[in-house]
């Protein structure tokens, strides 16, 4: 058993809302910083600037998963993580495929940049990422199973995008087993409203679009190994 600092939730420059400093090198330069074992970059609806982020991770000495913020089609953002990089992007093109097809205006909405391994703008994506996708959230548990990655609705205390706040609870057959909080000081009052809720485990990402904000290790996971699928498997399971 390791006890993994962690942050789960991370912007990179792929995501239109994402600061322009945060490059896949930049990102893991600054987790290592702070001291943090384990990161994922979820940009909205895609996965392609995880290769990047991977292999700057190694570099540091950091463990990397890759992973995205979907939309899904009420509009609930849910954090799909995966245990290589393989299946990760078997499951961008998927999403992409299933996005509107409205170009990004970047004076508008803000930049979507790919970068390479040596930390180089090596592309843009057309398609205007933060918009909601053809897939359900009813759906979605097994989808990300069916790429052999596991998935857990974001932020839920937030006002926006959020599973409360679109759906207006949550479902009492959904099959997540852990859930994203970004303002632990919500659970008390989240847990009164959402009986759902006492049996998963609760994390906290920083959801940062921002170097400064990533994470500072504070809070960790107990994943049977310092692995990517070590940190799936913890995620997968319910509280005991």
């Amino acid at each position: 058993m390791e006890n993994l600092y962690y942050d789960l939730h991370i912007h990179s420059c792929a995501s239109p809302c994402g600061d322009d400093d945060m490059t896949p090198a930049n990102i893991a330069g600054m987790a290592m910083i702070k001291g943090l074992a384990v990161i994922a970059v979820t940009d909205h609806n895609t996965c392609k600037n995880c290769p990047a982020v991977l292999a700057a991770a190694k570099e540091y000495g950091l463990l990397a998963i890759p992973g995205m913020e979907i939309c899904t089609s009420e509009e609930v953002h849910a954090v799909c993580l995966f245990p290589d990089l393989e299946p990760a992007m078997e499951f961008d093109r998927y999403v992409y495929d299933r996005l509107p097809d409205i170009k990004n205006r970047e004076d508008i909405f803000g930049k979507q940049e790919i970068y390479n391994t040596q930390d180089e703008k090596c592309g843009v994506i057309d398609k205007l990422l933060i918009n909601a996708c053809s897939i359900s959230f009813d759906d979605l548990w097994e989808f990300t199973a069916s790429y052999g990655g596991v998935m857990f609705p974001a932020h839920i205390d937030k006002s926006a995008n959020s599973l409360i706040n679109n759906l207006g609870f949550i479902p009492p057959d959904s099959r997540f087993g852990t859930a994203e909080i970004f303002d632990l000081k919500n659970l008390h009052r989240l847990k009164a409203k959402e009986p759902y809720l006492e049996t998963c485990r609760i994390i906290s990402n920083s959801d940062a679009h921002y170097l400064p904000d990533i994470h500072e290790p504070f809070l960790t996971i107990p994943a049977e190994e310092r692995s990517a699928r070590g940190v799936i498997e913890y995620i997968r399971n319910r509280s005991k």
